[in-house]
């Protein structure tokens, strides 16, 4: 508690109307959201409240806003430079919250009828080729628990593809290397089997051995641990893979998802049919994990221009074989 008797972190959307602390309980409770979902939409809707202020209006009075209101707003977060995907999960927020109004009969119609989210950069997930990534895991782990937790959060992110909000809500009692899978909570508190690798399940199996030795705190059930004994931060767990990358001699810029999306594409180049590697994934969409078919379809491309004797590439290196050797073929 601070000096005033408030708390040093409120609730999310503390500061915001009942009607929108009651929304945001409505996805905790009832969705399943995780608290940083329930936070993201809590700051998208107090990002709100103040443009509409300085409109004379408020989420309060929700039905007084009119589309209007929606557009201008739009339009400020484009004049603030912002990227299209953060303005389109903004909208989102507000499309989620006037449903909410409409589902429990408080609102007749959403003021966002006919609105369209902002046109999406192109953009393909980058993926580290096998050879990065197998010097990535296969990295000697640097002395003591700290180590051998490095090599299984970077084993469990790339040989299972879970994202890292997955890996680090994992519990001790989620993973069953006898069994070779772990327990994920996905988006919507949707649960699923992944399973282990057997790189994944040794390194795993080494790293619960010394655990200890990184004095959890009292019953902390968290698998992956912090320097004081806590739950592993995703900032700890972003430096992590970053040095790994480092380390392995791996010169692009190395996220924790960068080894998700590794994983997806090359499941896909070995042939993994794309209904699998979704419920690996955990997408609830198919249209999402068909992003890394463009991955599959560069590899394969880049494949038949080295070896097709119908591309151009490998028509050119035949060319300057026979000119290197006149006799060769004849």
């Amino acid at each position: 508690m601070s000096s005033t008797g408030a708390p040093n972190n409120p609730e999310p959307g503390a500061l915001l109307p009942e009607v929108c602390r009651g929304f945001l309980s409505f996805l905790e409770v009832e969705k399943g959201y995780s608290p940083a979902t329930v936070r993201a939409y809590a700051a998208d809707l107090e990002q709100f409240e103040a443009f509409l202020a300085r409109r004379q209006k408020g989420l309060a009075v929700f039905d007084a806003i009119a589309r209007e209101d929606a557009t201008g707003f739009l339009a400020e977060l484009h004049r603030m430079r912002l990227k299209k995907s953060s303005m389109a999960r903004k909208l989102s927020t507000l499309r989620s919250f006037f449903r909410y109004l409409i589902r429990h009969r408080m609102l007749d119609k959403t003021p966002l009828s006919g609105l369209r989210n902002p046109k999406q950069e192109s953009r393909q997930p980058r993926a580290l080729n096998v050879d990065q990534a197998t010097a990535m895991m296969d990295a000697p782990a640097r002395p003591g628990p700290e180590g051998l937790r490095d090599l299984a959060l970077a084993e469990i992110l790339y040989g299972s593809g879970l994202r890292v909000s997955e890996a680090l809500s994992l519990s001790v009692d989620d993973v069953r290397t006898d069994r070779g899978f772990v327990r994920v909570r996905g988006k919507g508190g949707k649960d699923r089997l992944a399973p282990l690798s057997e790189a994944a399940r040794m390194r795993l199996a080494e790293y619960l051995r010394e655990r200890s030795g990184l004095h959890a705190q009292d019953a902390e059930q968290a698998l992956f641990l912090g320097v004081r004994g806590g739950p592993l931060t995703r900032r700890e767990a972003a430096r992590i893979v970053a040095r790994l990358a480092v380390e392995a001699g791996v010169t692009q810029s190395v996220h924790p998802h960068t080894l998700r999306h590794s994983f997806a594409s090359h499941l896909l180049q070995a042939g993994a049919d794309l209904r699998s590697v979704q419920e690996m994934l955990g997408h609830a969409r198919l249209s999402t994990t068909e992003r890394y078919t463009h991955l599959d379809l560069r590899h394969i491309m880049e494949v038949y221009d080295q070896a097709h004797p119908y591309s151009e590439r490998a028509a050119g290196s035949a060319e300057r074989s026979q000119e290197q050797d006149p006799k060769k073929d004849k």
